[in-house]
């Protein structure tokens, strides 16, 4: 075969000097992009891997770029999955979207071996056999066409379990039912980290889809999966419907051995459990919880980490304010003796004074010892008055300052409250997804089983299925 660069010229330059190419392959993907972008019609019919389709796609969508004209790479990868035998896609760059098509049902009706008579006549040598060859306007009976029998169901070994999977949608009108092969499984997952408090189990399904030809070595790379339990296979399928080819290898029991290895490597390496965590609560989700169901327990928690805090503060303030009402106790006690000291000194005093003033009024003319002794007396509780007076305004004082610094803790208490009460929202918290990996000795891999999933073959030959996962 040429070589690419050769090829790529030739792609590229040709249609300058008039000149139209015809390219033919069984394997895309060994063409280089930029060729297959300058072709301007294409037939596609079904390609067995991704990495064809994907190069496929690649050169469509620089062809539709080239013309300036749309490509939907959705669409046209969903028809491409869905051909089936002998219909294809034809996209022209010119026209607005691809069109379906079938190939004609082309009949030769020969008839049979050829005799010795006809070969020598082949060869040439016509004389010495016209006699024997029969005219050429000689009838020659012509079979009715016959109706094509639709696939019989393809044979497996007797030790390879499968089954039919039931269709949950109808058949629509004007459309046959055809069954294709697909590997079924599924797997238990357990999911552990102690240190976390995280103990879940999951369980998975599995469903590949096998195409035409060999089968894949990992078909589960491109595999549906499905947290719902494993569906039942029924024994029997639809009479009226048709089977696609099963791809060489899937019919022997050693190929389900292989691929039941390679599923529990895919199941460890990608299916993994979202747990979160919390840096500022330190906290995690328990491997059950959604995301949202997480952001809502941390706000539970919020609030119950707040009470603690305020039960914290209230007990490192509680001695605090307790001496502080105590010593405003103990001046106020303080206040009512020394007032009531005051008043019976002031009482005492003026009885004192009374008795010297009507003594010295009333009795001998001359100023007695015992006269001068009761007015001696009497100075000197004036002076203990004044004293007492000192004594009661240094407790009202000492009252007052206990007083101020009770407000002021009560103060200092309060504000240490509302900056708790001022942390953000939980539903702002920086929440971390962390992915979990199952145990590998307690992954539990399910019998693989053959499934003959049910399709919708419609008349333009596009297939659609008739089941989910």
């Amino acid at each position: 075969p040429p070589s690419k660069t050769p090829m790529l010229t030739l792609l590229k330059q040709a249609r300058a000097y008039g000149l139209g190419c015809v390219l033919a392959t069984q394997n895309p993907v060994d063409l280089d992009y930029k060729g297959l972008s300058n072709t301007g019609t294409w037939f596609l019919g079904r390609l067995q891997t991704e990495r064809d389709k994907a190069r496929v796609l690649d050169g469509l969508e620089g062809a539709a770029t080239t013309s300036g004209s749309g490509f939907d790479r959705g669409k046209t990868e969903a028809i491409l999955s869905g051909l089936d035998s002998r219909v294809f896609l034809m996209n022209n760059v010119h026209d607005d979207e691809p069109v379906l098509f079938h190939t004609r049902w082309a009949m030769s009706y020969l008839r049979g071996p050829l005799t010795r008579a006809q070969i020598k006549l082949l060869e040439g040598d016509a004389p010495a056999v016209a006699a024997q060859a029969p005219t050429a306007h000689a009838p020659v009976a012509t079979p009715a066409p016959k109706k094509p029998a639709k696939p019989d169901r393809p044979v497996v070994a007797p030790d390879v379990p499968q089954g039919f999977l039931d269709a949950t949608r109808p058949l629509p009108e004007g459309a046959s039912q055809l069954y294709r092969p697909a590997l079924l499984s599924g797997a238990q997952l357990h999911f552990a980290q102690s240190r976390q408090g995280i103990d879940a189990w999951r369980t998975v399904t599995a469903l590949a889809m096998l195409g035409d030809g060999r089968a894949p070595a990992n078909p589960w790379t491109e595999a549906t999966w499905s947290e719902e339990p494993l569906p039942m296979l029924g024994p029997e399928g639809d009479a009226d419907a048709g089977y696609a080819p099963l791809p060489s290898g899937a019919g022997a029991k050693k190929s389900y051995t292989s691929w039941e290895k390679r599923l529990k490597s895919v199941v460890y390496k990608e299916h993994t459990l979202p747990v979160y965590y919390c840096k500022a609560l330190k906290a995690w989700s328990d491997g059950e919880e959604s995301e949202g169901d997480f952001r809502a327990r941390l706000a539970d928690l919020s609030r119950e980490k707040r009470d603690l805090a305020v039960e914290k503060l209230r007990k490192r303030y509680a001695p605090k304010l307790r001496r502080l009402q105590d010593k405003i106790q103990r001046a106020e006690d303080k206040i009512g003796v020394q007032e009531a000291q005051l008043a019976a000194q002031k009482q005492n005093t003026l009885i004192s004074a009374g008795t010297a003033v009507l003594g010295a009024l009333f009795g001998r003319k001359t100023l007695t010892r015992g006269t001068a002794s009761r007015v001696g007396t009497t100075i000197s509780r004036g002076a203990r008055i004044s004293r007492e007076k000192e004594d009661v305004e240094r407790a009202i004082r000492d009252a007052e300052e206990a007083r101020e610094r009770l407000a002021e803790l009560e103060a200092e208490f309060e504000d240490d409250i509302a900056e708790l009460d001022e942390r953000p929202d939980p539903a702002s918290f920086d929440v971390e997804a962390r992915p979990l990996r199952p145990r590998k000795g307690d992954l539990v891999i399910e019998p693989i089983r053959l499934a003959w999933t049910p399709w919708a073959l419609g008349a333009d030959g596009i297939a659609t299925p008739l089941f989910e996962i």
